[in-house]
């Protein structure tokens, strides 16, 4: 597996993204400090805080279990909150070189698929990519929610919450994205995802999908906030105990591996990941058959409750929208598990196989995918 170009150009965009998506929160709360909402503050810097203290955490102790000698100035890094731009010097420092100075040649191949040099930049990659997304689902799309409540059902609205719409909406696209080109650059038994044509069907079967069930939950966040969470938190507890049935073994230490499980449960409120890499035609089908219930439930709720918004948004714009992104995105849903899905090109679809088979497995091979 070769270390590209293109590659270390996703690698910039993505630290770009990252610290533009830092800055769009800051914005906004402080925005909202400055006009005395201090409620919408509060939540939005717990929400920022949140993700942050979870991602460096497993990023300090991925670092410890990758180097076996103590690296105080990393622990420094991670204490102030900046574990993932130490990973990313890292990986661009590997990626400027497998990019841009490596030479392909017997002596530098430990193997037939990539150098040395290689595997240390698309490892780093891979890391990155799994923070980034546990950032997008404890951070941007939680925070997607609350901003657009807020723009829902109050007359406050200011141009620093729409660009953390924006902002946010850009990071979650690109990070899941960015996780799928990484998962596929990981593992050797799955096809690249090279072709333009794959990026864009899964970019639009994610986003789409996203979109409907962000805009679904803030549907019935304005109707009672008790039943949003309520919600979320049965769709929670169901990602939570279909991970406990997989029997995950992804961290060392038994409080790290129940954390992991927390957050998996977590992304499986918002979409669908296969954890251990089996085949995934039944849960993913009755996961959105379950989706698409419930979406279909909590619209004809907002139809009968209509009275409830008084007015507060464009109720049939914003139902409309719903049901076009869900059917939208479920379609490119079967158009890219139809023609794109590594199983079309690949025999193996086992993650976690025996050791023989996956020489130097990385940490994502044990990710979800």
């Amino acid at each position: 597996m070769r270390f590209t170009k293109q590659n270390f150009v996703m690698l910039i965009l993505g630290i770009v993204t990252y610290m533009t998506d830092i800055g769009a929160d800051v914005w906004v709360a402080t925005d909202y400090f400055s006009k005395g909402l201090y409620l919408w503050c509060s939540l939005t810097v717990a929400i920022v805080l949140l993700s942050s203290f979870v991602v460096q955490f497993f990023s300090y102790t991925w670092f410890k279990e990758d180097n076996d000698t103590k690296l105080n100035w990393v622990y420094l890094f991670h204490l102030f909150h900046g574990g993932i731009f130490a990973r990313y010097w890292f990986a661009l420092k590997y990626g400027y070189q497998a990019a841009f100075k490596q030479i392909s040649s017997e002596n530098q191949l430990i193997d037939d698929l990539s150098s040395v040099i290689h595997k240390a930049a698309i490892d780093g990659m891979a890391d990155i990519s799994m923070l980034r997304l546990f950032k997008t689902f404890l951070e941007s799309t939680p925070q997607l929610i609350l901003q657009i409540y807020i723009l829902m059902t109050t007359n406050n609205s200011a141009i620093s919450q729409y660009i953390s719409v924006v902002v946010s909406f850009s990071s979650v696209t690109c990070s899941t994205v960015d996780y799928q080109i990484a998962l596929r650059k990981s593992l050797p038994d799955k096809n690249k995802f090279a072709r333009i044509s794959s990026k864009i069907t899964y970019l639009l079967y994610k986003l789409l999908t996203l979109t409907s069930w962000i805009l679904s939950i803030v549907l019935v966040m304005v109707l009672s906030t008790k039943i949003a969470f309520i919600l979320v938190a049965l769709f929670w507890l169901g990602g939570v105990f279909w991970t406990l049935k997989q029997h995950t073994e992804f961290c060392k230490s038994a409080a790290a591996e129940d954390l992991y499980r927390t957050m998996v449960g977590i992304i499986l409120i918002f979409t669908f990941f296969n954890i251990k890499g089996e085949k995934t035609k039944v849960p993913l089908s009755v996961y959105y058959v379950i989706r698409a219930l419930t979406t279909s439930a909590i619209l004809c709720a907002c139809m009968f409750w209509k009275s409830q918004f008084n007015g507060k948004i464009h109720l049939l714009f914003v139902i409309i929208t719903v049901a076009l992104t869900l059917v939208s995105g479920i379609c490119f849903l079967l158009v890219y598990y139809r023609f794109f899905h590594p199983n079309n090109q690949c025999t193996q679809d086992v993650v976690d196989g025996p050791e023989p088979e996956r020489i130097g497995m990385c940490r994502i091979s044990k990710f979800i995918m």
